[in-house]
């Protein structure tokens, strides 16, 4: 019989170039939740999971868990299995398998970003914490700055060779204007 092994989209990716590091991650469970107009929803992810419901563009941390913003009445929760009593609040979505995790860090990991992102990624503009669905070149993507220096980059999974590609480029991009 054969046996089946899950992969990372990837494949372990883990690139330096510069002062830029482009790391895979393997994130764990992610779960989409649809709000849609059930205000208690806030309440039972609290109670479950002790985690508060995002503002928009906002990050919520708790241990091993986090809850992005991902648009009008919904969040990824990520990190956890979501307690079932949410379902009764939401319509819960496993979206494990449909993610391709990454992470950008280094001192030259915002020059890396504004090359393919419309965003305004100044301290003032996207601070710590903060958390939007953009686009990275062509693609769709989920962007939070999770340190100073430090982002994580969600894209589909059907798009995670692309969304590396473009990045490593970037960073060879930025490299190189160090050196001259």
């Amino acid at each position: 019989m054969v046996e089946l092994v899950a992969q990372m989209p990837l494949d372990g990716l883990d690139v330096s170039l510069g002062d830029a590091r482009l790391v895979e991650m393997d994130l764990g469970p992610v779960t989409l939740l649809s709000a849609g107009q059930d205000s208690d929803l806030a309440q039972a992810l609290q109670a479950a999971h002790g985690l508060s419901w995002p503002a928009p563009g906002g990050v919520v941390e708790q241990g091993e868990a986090r809850i992005l913003w991902f648009g009008l009445g919904q969040a990824l929760l990520i990190g956890i299995v979501p307690n079932p009593s949410l379902g009764d609040h939401a319509a819960l979505t496993d979206q494990s398998d449909a993610w391709a995790a990454m992470a950008l860090s280094g001192p030259n990991a915002r020059s890396v970003l504004v090359r393919l992102t419309p965003l305004d990624l100044r301290d003032g503009a996207f601070a710590v914490g903060r958390t939007a669905r953009t686009m990275l070149q062509h693609m769709g993507c989920s962007l939070t700055r999770t340190g100073a220096d430090a982002y994580l980059i969600l894209v589909m999974r059907s798009m995670a060779a692309s969304a590396a590609h473009d990045l490593t480029d970037a960073m060879a991009m930025v490299a190189a204007r160090q050196t001259t």
